[in-house]
């Protein structure tokens, strides 16, 4: 055959330096021919106005998320477009420990029957208190790989106060969504347990002070991760409409009180999860801090363990 008589002349020293450059062009190719690309791409999260969403509106590439958790309350009216899926939905029993974030296949479901793509815009809206449900949706947007994320700043209320909304519902084609995990932004129980007291972490618990004390008896074990700073979250919010932010200038104010700053490596945690995001949101996509994650277990699996210490009573800062 041909390619044997080839192979059979190719001298020793020749055939070991094009097996060398061959080699090297598989390890530099992907450098050469491939984009810079990230399994995780980097996730930016805003606060933006009813105003906004109305100038937007007509992109094609937007796709809006009403996670009211009463069905009624869509139907009797929504945003243009706005598909509704609970919040409630993105989240269930796992390993015994209830309201738990479901797995990447089972949130990358719901997305694609929601009709976003890897490539949307999305914008998520709920009403009132709430808003955790809307900047829970948020972070999980940002953690299974979306790029561009908006939250509707004072939620449905605002927005029907001064803008049409509809009882239509859209109509759009199921496109695939694949879940780019992104780690980075969360931190497991077993990474919690060495955090604890370590120089330079700051637990950040936004639960009310009464649950953050241990004064009321819901878990097991009542109480805090020992040192945790306690901002309950609607200190960051209006009082008249939880759903719209205080301004950032007040919560820097706040945050300066508490002696938080970008240079602490911060764990956002509360009961379940859920409350601990509008504070992840605010501290790191519309402040800049660098370094904020969330313990997504939060008290609901921490307080399961009896060898985890426990804090009761106010927080205790040195």
């Amino acid at each position: 055959m041909k390619f044997k008589l080839i192979n059979s002349k190719l001298k020793r020293p020749r055939f070991f330096t094009l097996l060398v450059a061959f080699c090297a062009c598989l390890v530099m190719f992907p450098l050469i021919s491939l984009p810079a690309f990230s399994a995780s791409p980097k996730s930016n999260i805003q606060f933006v106005s009813p105003t906004w969403f109305a100038q937007n509106s007509k992109d094609s590439n937007l796709r809006i998320l009403d996670v009211r958790n009463l069905p009624l309350d869509y139907i009797a009216g929504h945003l243009p477009n706005a598909v509704n899926i609970a919040d409630n939905a993105f989240r269930g029993p796992k390993e015994g420990l209830p309201v738990q974030y479901w797995n990447n296949q089972k949130l990358g479901e719901i997305f694609a029957n929601s009709g976003i793509t890897n490539n949307s815009r999305v914008l998520v809206y709920s009403d009132g208190r709430d808003v955790l449900g809307a900047t829970m949706v948020a972070y999980l947007l940002e953690r299974s790989g979306v790029s561009n994320i908006a939250v509707l700043d004072g939620g449905y209320k605002s927005y029907a106060a001064t803008q049409n909304v509809t009882k239509e519902f859209p109509k759009y084609k199921l496109n695939k969504f694949t879940v780019r995990d992104n780690p980075s932004v969360r931190v497991s129980l077993a990474e919690v347990r060495k955090l604890i007291g370590k120089p330079g972490v700051t637990f950040i618990d936004p639960r009310p002070e009464k649950l953050f004390r241990g004064e009321e008896n819901i878990w097991v074990r009542n109480g805090h991760i020992p040192g945790a700073r306690n901002i309950p979250w609607p200190t960051f919010t209006e009082a008249e409409n939880p759903h719209k932010l205080k301004s950032l200038d007040e919560i820097k104010q706040i945050l300066a009180d508490r002696k938080i700053t970008p240079s602490n490596d911060i764990i956002v945690t509360c009961s379940t999860g859920r409350e601990a995001t509008l504070q992840y949101i605010v501290l790191k996509h519309l402040l800049g801090y660098p370094k904020v994650r969330i313990y997504e277990g939060s008290w609901t699996e921490y307080s399961t363990y009896p060898d985890l210490p426990v804090a009761t009573g106010a927080e205790q800062i040195s």
